[in-house]
């Protein structure tokens, strides 16, 4: 089908086959489609609300034509932490922070993601500032992930489908448009790792990302969306308001409210995570690892470090996890594993 025929179903309700988003994907990626079309598509898509096995047509196929970077060794038994984005708080990169923790806890960590389209500060601007070659080579990857117990695939350099697709995803991000590429993101990781912790940019894709990831086959994860006081949400598992989460795999028991005082955490205002421009979040970083940042920062990623030691099962509750997120984050670890990964990319 032509991608205009599947725009036409998309805007009379109907859902896609799997089958037909996969062909879809093709056609997005494709340099015979008008931008145009694609762009009326992913808009009518969106404004009709993905569904799961759509969702996972898309994702399954851009796993297909994403470049293998060969970290199979880790595949099985690491985690990805991400957030959608979408969300216009403009929160600091609590997810990037949260890398570093578990690597400095001993869990493998393979990363992936982006330059920032909808905020002033992505993972890869933060961790490119702090001295990651996002253009790092395979081998590089792997002696990061044998050194470091972590490294970073800077999306760009995996999906060369997406060349043909950035353009109009950032010509519809510029007039606010949320496309389907705000829920890929997080679903295409390369490498394939069995676990992964998921923010995500409304309570109402929480249930259909779940059933997504774990329709791809992972071992165990959650996905997590912070609901405000004020009606705001965040892509993150925080401390500043009810969470809506939802477990997949191992853990698809996992499905209601999480607040902070459940973990003997403090409730706090979404002011304390705010970040900025790069030059703020690496200010904020850097009181952070002094012990100085705001106690809702500390603690939501202390909660996030939390949750994913408990995904690939470190520990067997998140007041647990929460106990070692602390070690690491104020015994010094962290700041250290901050260290190693200049050093590594000094070298």
């Amino acid at each position: 089908m032509e991608l205009n025929e599947l725009t036409s179903l998309v805007e009379e309700g109907k859902n896609l086959s799997q089958t037909q988003a996969s062909s879809s994907a093709d056609l997005l990626a494709s340099v015979d489609v008008d931008p145009f079309a694609k762009a009326n598509f992913l808009t009518a898509l969106a404004q009709k609300g993905e569904v799961a096995e759509e969702v996972s047509g898309f994702a399954k196929r851009f796993r297909e034509l994403a470049r293998n970077p060969g970290l199979e060794k880790w595949q099985d038994v690491a985690i990805d932490v991400c957030g959608t984005g979408g969300d216009k708080i403009g929160s600091f990169n609590i997810s990037t922070a949260v890398v570093f923790g578990l690597a400095a806890a001993g869990v493998p960590v393979l990363k992936h993601g982006n330059k920032s389209i909808t905020s002033k500060c992505g993972s890869a601007n933060l961790l490119e500032a702090l001295g990651v070659d996002l253009m790092a080579d395979d081998e590089t990857l792997s002696r990061s992930m044998e050194e470091l117990g972590f490294c970073f695939m800077f999306a760009p350099a995996f999906h060369p489908a997406f060349r043909e697709i950035m353009p109009v995803r950032q010509e519809l991000a510029a007039k606010g448009q949320r496309s389907v590429f705000n829920i890929l993101g997080p679903l295409i990781n390369p490498a394939k790792p069995a676990y992964q912790l998921l923010g995500v940019f409304s309570p109402s894709v929480v249930d259909m990302l779940a059933c997504t990831l774990d329709s791809l086959g992972l071992k165990s994860g959650v996905v997590a969306h912070t609901v405000l006081d004020d009606g705001r949400g965040m892509d993150e598992l925080s401390v500043v308001g009810a969470n809506r989460v939802r477990g997949f795999g191992a853990l698809s028991n996992i499905d209601g409210i999480w607040n902070a005082e459940q973990f003997s955490l403090r409730a706090s205002d979404v002011s304390e995570l705010l970040g900025g421009e790069l030059d703020d979040n690496l200010r904020i970083l850097d009181t952070l690892l002094a012990g100085k940042a705001p106690e809702g920062l500390e603690d939501t990623i202390s909660f996030n470090i939390a949750a994913g030691l408990m995904i690939v099962g470190k520990c067997d509750t998140i007041e647990e996890g929460v106990a070692i997120a602390r070690d690491v984050l104020l015994g010094g670890a962290l700041k250290a594993k901050l260290a190693d990964t200049k050093d590594f990319y000094a070298s």
